[in-house]
């Protein structure tokens, strides 16, 4: 077991797992019909060139990139542990850009999604990430919206054909030849003088707003 886990932290043979994994993500967007509800939401934001934080559980990470219809790249957040290392070089393949987050450089990840909030591109953050609880809002979206006054736009998707993995988030592999939802909901504002105090509250209206847009894309298959 040991063994296993020092060659999946190998480098050179995270690339080569990374590429097989690309391929075949990429024969499933070929296979598979791919649905959206409210995608004029994000568009008018992309059409008006406003930037917005994208929020959507860990275990949708496999599909994510093709909800997205903007020419400009989506960062996304990604853990400095190795799954987050070998989601970022998965991520290359299908235009994502992986923002590196450290518990020990945590100053330094909130002032580069800051810079890039500024520069009107886009966050993707997984609330429930880097290691759970399993769809559960982190206090940090939160924050990050309120301090940079950018919205947060929950996003769910679900697929007719698919498996989950035994991981802590249950992390959704879709199969070729499915038939697959984004479901968008409306932004969410998180107003500046909202106090520490009432963050809770945000994160629970966001927890509910994706748990519905996944219940609305499973009842759609």
């Amino acid at each position: 077991m040991k063994i296993r886990k020092r060659l999946l932290k190998n480098f050179i043979i995270q690339q080569i797992l990374a590429f097989i994994f690309a391929l075949y993500i990429f024969f499933v967007r070929l296979t598979s019909k791919i649905n959206y509800i409210n995608l004029s939401i994000p568009q008018s934001f992309w059409d008006n060139n406003k930037p917005f934080i994208l929020a959507f559980w860990h275990s949708q990470l496999m599909m994510i990139s093709f909800t997205w219809k903007s020419p400009k790249k989506i960062n996304i957040l990604a853990s400095s542990h190795s799954d987050g290392r070998f989601g970022a070089i998965v991520g290359k393949y299908f235009n994502l850009n992986n923002i590196t987050t450290s518990v020990n450089k945590s100053s330094m990840t909130i002032r580069i999604i800051y810079q890039k909030l500024n520069e009107k591109k886009y966050i993707g953050i997984t609330p429930d990430g880097p290691r759970g609880p399993k769809e559960t809002v982190s206090e940090g979206i939160v924050k990050i919206a309120r301090a940079t006054n950018t919205p947060i736009i929950p996003c769910g998707f679900w697929s007719s054909k698919n498996f989950h993995i035994k991981s802590w988030d249950s992390f959704l592999v879709t199969l070729p030849f499915s038939k697959c939802w984004f479901v968008w909901q409306k932004p969410l504002y998180i107003p500046k003088k909202t106090k520490d105090s009432d963050i809770q509250h945000y994160q629970n209206i966001l927890q509910k707003m994706i748990d519905d847009s996944v219940i609305s894309a499973k009842n759609n298959i």
